[in-house]
């Protein structure tokens, strides 16, 4: 994993628990401001908080995945969608927080987002590479007679 990648994986999943701890504590931010003021904020801010935490990690992890039936599952998801179980079923457990399997869903789509996306960039990318020669030193040679 590149330099980059660790720091952004590190520094996502330590901006992911910031936006915890501001909502364990009933504190206000402009994140919460916002979530307010569009309609079904909530559950884009989870899909868009877990989706870009899972396609981060996803290529971190270099989209390894293990197949379920004909499904890819990538490991980088998986751990995502763990970190997102936690957190959801936790917040039973604080006060200022109510669980709600509405959050756990769009947290779920979130990262099936960012799966499909890795998925399909994967894809065009073995198509693209199926359709270079192999050798384009050689392949595109033409003889004059």
């Amino acid at each position: 994993m590149s330099r980059f990648l660790k720091a952004s994986v590190l520094l996502f999943f330590l901006f992911i628990l910031w936006i915890i701890y501001l909502a364990n504590t009933g504190s206000s931010s402009i994140f919460f401001d916002l979530v307010r003021a569009i309609p079904y904020g909530d559950k884009l801010g989870h899909i868009a908080l877990f989706g870009t935490f899972g396609l981060i990690l996803i290529t971190a992890t270099r989209a390894t995945y293990f197949k379920l039936g004909f499904i890819r599952v990538y490991y980088g998801a998986i751990a995502v969608l763990g970190f997102a179980l936690i957190e959801e079923i936790s917040q039973a457990f604080v006060r200022s927080r109510t669980f709600d399997l509405l959050d756990l869903a769009a947290d779920i789509v979130g990262v099936i987002l960012a799966s499909s996306l890795v998925y399909l960039v994967q894809r065009a990318r073995n198509i693209n590479n199926l359709s270079q020669p192999e050798n384009p030193d050689t392949a595109s040679e033409t003889t004059d007679d």
